[in-house]
């Protein structure tokens, strides 16, 4: 995986990462950490060969003319590999005073000639005026690069403000310091009554600074993040203890498929912050959201996975030799230098207070608007037509499902399907919403008979059909093979007997979707089979079950006997298993056309907005940056679509995360509106917060629990080994 998306950025990836493999070896990270100096690393003049220093600049100072995107896919393949020597602190220097629009060092910090780096914090650093002088006094904090450093952009204080300036360091005074990260070392700088020519302060605002050093910083990070996450779930595979390999523990298992979120998170922050800088049109408050999210969320997530790396590695993760320790200390140096997780959660909490939205668009290429126009012009008589005309209307010209083969959907590529959601809500349009029937229509069309599809099709897309699903069992919950409901072959079909439970819509729905076990002397998945049920047949009784919110949503559904003809058996016996799991090769695209901070961030912005302490504004910060995490997955998916890429690993971890975070949403809710929240009294225009909250709970048991769907991720993602079959 990386940051970027398009072929061009995993060539560039691609080509990265060859470079690290030969010139950034294990020999020559331990030769950095070593050193009882930090001098410049073997590869430097290599490195500034490649054009890499440059990547961001424009070609008028001896760059390459792209932009942060294209840097951060850099800096994530160096974080990756623990390049020592100073990179970072060099492109941030350059991204600065480009920022700036000053050009002196430019020509020689792209060519590799001068190293620059930049102070975070003023320090004591002071800059005074008099006389038509400027002088400077005082000491910087520790500085990154600073040891090797030419070009030195500080910050001071001044009468009004903060003053940023650039000085050669034959300006200042040097003092190298003992370094947590020995790979890429720190100094403090002073300077006692230095006298500054004008032309050295910089016209810049303090904020730009600290947003492209979170930019660059969360793009090394992925890279540190991704490191240590496959570094552990490697590991996993192959240490045994108590005679299997220790991925097979569910704790080993879930930590490493934890840590993989962590890192996907920090991927898609740090993409979004460095893609947010290289958009002249972006409202330059949603630049600085989403370097503040990145900052909170990308930098912290390395810090995490390298901790919980050593903790899956064990002992030897302990060890001086292992590079995992080397990784930790590069993680927290960088999350330390930029500033606590919680005053980039603050920051991402105050700028949506105040308005600033981080808007996720796509761009789709100019073929879409001859597909726009053939669209528009077809839905227009449907504005015309009122209730079950309009939605017959939009069903039988494939508009219920774009997605699915014609005729009974568009056979719509993922252009197409943006373009006809696009024109829906433009026409305010909405086709019938199938619910479970978007679950049994695709099974349908690839595996169901002529007959079936001419039977259920066109009702189940015009809405004239209401499915419901009879899978779980009180004994066959996320392991729906080990179901028990028995179908019994007798002449003409089958006599089902058996359990089901929570099951939604049972009172309502026409139709259900059983799956049965038609053959209990063959291995639990192949002996099962999918039906087609008439909810209406005799032999079927249906009990509300009441939940813990008071609501009786789902059902429990007993079968006595009930009989199912045989042409109402999808495929053939024993494929029910395979036909659960079905999906079409042409998936459906979407893209929320609603607040990337979800209903729940916004409620909570709603319950906040008449103040709040910092205690408060960081929690809220974190849970904006979980919402942003979703959306941005769901960006980043939408963007493979259109590329005619794979997925990636964003929709495993968008519903892991979404659903932690619509908890965390609902929790929080409760807790600051206190009280009143007990009491039904502190709704505040929204849905009842206690409801929310109780109903949530719900959401990581339904469709496969937490605890499975991390299964999932640490199989599927990252190859652990399964668990062991019980003999």
């Amino acid at each position: 995986m990386t940051i970027g998306l398009t072929e061009e950025h995993r060539d560039l990836r691609d080509a990265v990462r060859v470079f690290t493999s030969r010139q950034v070896t294990q020999a020559v990270v331990r030769a950095a950490v070593d050193a009882e100096r930090e001098k410049a690393p073997p590869f430097w003049d290599d490195l500034a060969a490649q054009g890499l220093l440059g990547l961001h600049l424009p070609e008028t100072v001896g760059g390459a003319g792209y932009g942060l995107l294209e840097l951060a896919i850099v800096l994530e393949e160096l974080g990756r590999a623990l390049t020592p020597g100073p990179f970072l602190p060099t492109v941030l220097a350059s991204a600065v005073l480009h920022r700036a629009g000053h050009t002196e060092h430019l020509p020689a910090l792209a060519d590799g000639t001068k190293i620059g780096a930049v102070a975070l914090a003023t320090g004591s650093l002071t800059l005074a005026r008099s006389a038509g002088e400027i002088t400077v006094t005082g000491t910087t904090p520790p500085i990154l690069g600073a040891p090797l450093a030419d070009v030195l952009v500080l910050p001071a204080r001044a009468s009004d403000a903060t003053a940023w300036l650039v000085l050669p360091r034959t300006a200042v005074t040097v003092e190298e310091l003992p370094s947590h990260d020995l790979t890429r070392r720190l100094a403090r700088v002073e300077l006692e009554n230095t006298t500054v020519p004008p032309e050295s302060v910089l016209k810049l605002d303090s904020q730009e600074v600290h947003d492209l050093a979170a930019a660059l910083f969360a793009a090394e990070a992925s890279g540190l993040a991704d490191w240590t996450t496959s570094t552990a779930a490697e590991y996993a595979k192959v240490r045994e203890q108590f005679g299997r390999p220790i991925g097979q523990f569910q704790g080993v298992k879930h930590r490493c498929a934890r840590m993989l979120a962590h890192a996907e998170q920090a991927r898609a922050c740090a993409w979004d912050a460095a893609r947010a800088q290289d958009d002249p049109a972006a409202d330059p408050q949603a630049i600085s959201l989403a370097a503040a999210v990145a900052g909170a969320t990308s930098v912290q997530a390395a810090f995490q996975t390298a901790k919980d790396c050593i903790q899956t590695l064990g002992g030897i993760g302990f060890t001086w030799e292992h590079d995992a320790g080397l990784y930790l200390r590069r993680a927290q140096s960088l999350r330390v230098l930029l500033g606590s997780t919680g005053k980039w959660r603050r920051r991402v909490a105050r700028l949506t207070l105040d308005g600033t939205r981080r808007e996720l668009r796509v761009d789709l290429p100019p073929g879409a608007d001859h597909i726009r126009a053939e669209i528009h012009a077809e839905l227009q008589p449907a504005r015309a037509l009122d209730g079950k005309e309009r939605t017959t209307y939009l069903a039988d010209r494939g508009y219920t499902s774009p997605h699915l083969p014609a005729p009974w959907g568009k056979g719509a590529d993922a252009v197409t399907q943006l373009v006809i959601a696009e024109e829906l809500r433009a026409a305010d349009l909405r086709p019938h919403d199938m619910i479970i029937g978007n679950w049994v229509v695709p099974t349908l069309i690839a595996h169901g008979s002529p007959a079936q599809h001419e039977r259920f099709l066109p009702p189940s897309l015009r809405g004239d059909i209401r499915w419901c699903q009879l899978f779980s069992e009180p004994g066959a919950g996320s392991d729906l093979a080990a179901l028990t409901t028995r179908a019994e072959k007798v002449e003409g079909g089958w006599r089902i007997t058996g359990q089901k439970v929570w099951t939604s819509m049972a009172r309502e729905a026409d139709w259900g979707i059983l799956l049965a076990r038609t053959d209990p002397s063959v291995p639990k998945h192949k002996g099962l089979s999918y039906f087609l049920l008439d909810m209406n047949s005799p032999g079927i009784e249906i009990r509300p079950l009441r939940e813990l919110t008071g609501d009786t949503l789902f059902n429990e559904v007993f079968l006595d006997g009930v009989f199912i003809s045989d042409d109402l058996l999808v495929a053939a016996p024993g494929e029910g298993w395979k036909l659960a799991r079905t999906t079409l090769a042409n998936e459906r695209v979407s893209l929320s056309n609603d607040s990337s901070l979800g209903s729940g961030g916004e409620a909570l912005l709603r319950i906040i907005e008449d103040g709040a302490d910092d205690e408060r504004l960081t929690t809220l910060g974190g849970i904006l940056c979980d919402a942003q995490s979703s959306s941005l997955f769901g960006l980043r998916t939408t963007l493979r679509s259109l590329a005619g890429g794979q997925p990636g690993a964003e929709s495993s971890i968008g519903k892991l995360i979404g659903v932690e975070h619509m908890q965390q949403v609902w929790e929080t809710a409760v807790d600051w509106i206190g009280p009143d929240a007990l009491t039904g009294e502190g709704r505040r225009a929204m849905k009842d917060p206690t409801w929310m909250f109780l109903n949530s709970r719900n959401m990581s048991i339904a469709g496969g629990t937490t605890d499975v769907q991390l299964n999932i991720i640490g199989e599927r993602l990252l190859g652990l080994p399964r668990d062991p079959v019980a003999s």
